[in-house]
């Protein structure tokens, strides 16, 4: 009896012992770390499609425009091209689509974007207004492109701002910074080019 009151002692000893040093020899598998998180991505990808809408701006004003117009469209396509490119590669690597099919839903709930409101980028150019900005020669166009570019930015720099802010740290939060950095010297800029020619900017 006391032979087997020692036996089922001992048996249930081991069984306690090796569920103790279970987790030294056994690795659990754990699910790997996403490469981006939800707002990072939506962010890169919201700012891949704002960028390549910025590229349409320049593509379509008048060839024949002011030079400084004309280089100053060409530095932020220049800018823009080179972001997209590293916009891109972050989605590839995280296995993502290069934009969002609904747009805007990382913003949702902050200061900038009201829970429920309309998924509209902010700044982004109509299709009349590319249209518009097509047909356009002369002073017309130059106006009309500094005055769509000028939104655009301003759209831009809110969306930047707001990554900024909802990010704590990493490489998309400094890219982020980076650009609202960058696009707000280039508004200033282009407010300046409209002021010379008796312009303001849009809302």
């Amino acid at each position: 009896m006391i032979r087997l009151a020692f036996a089922g002692a001992a048996a249930v000893f081991l069984l306690a012992l090796g569920a103790a040093l279970r987790p030294l020899f056994v690795t659990e598998a754990a699910a790997p770390a996403p490469v981006l998180t939800t707002t990072e991505l939506g962010f890169v990808q919201d700012m891949t499609a704002h960028h390549q809408q910025a590229l349409i701006l320049t593509e379509r004003l008048d060839p024949a425009a002011d030079p400084t117009v004309r280089r100053l469209a060409d530095q932020i396509a220049d800018t823009q091209r080179v972001e997209i490119g590293t916009l891109l590669g972050w989605t590839q690597l995280a296995g993502a689509a290069p934009t969002a099919a609904v747009p805007m839903t990382w913003m949702a709930g902050t200061h900038h974007h009201s829970a429920g409101a309309p998924t509209a980028m902010p700044g982004m150019a109509t299709t009349a207004d590319l249209d518009t900005l097509a047909a356009a020669r002369a002073a017309d166009a130059e106006t009309l492109f500094l005055q769509l570019m000028y939104r655009h930015h301003a759209g831009g720099i809110t969306m930047a701002r707001a990554a900024d802010a909802l990010l704590t740290s990493g490489p998309v939060k400094q890219a982020a910074r980076a650009m609202a950095q960058s696009q707000s010297q280039e508004l200033g800029y282009l407010g300046m080019l409209l002021d010379l020619r008796g312009a303001r900017p849009t809302s």
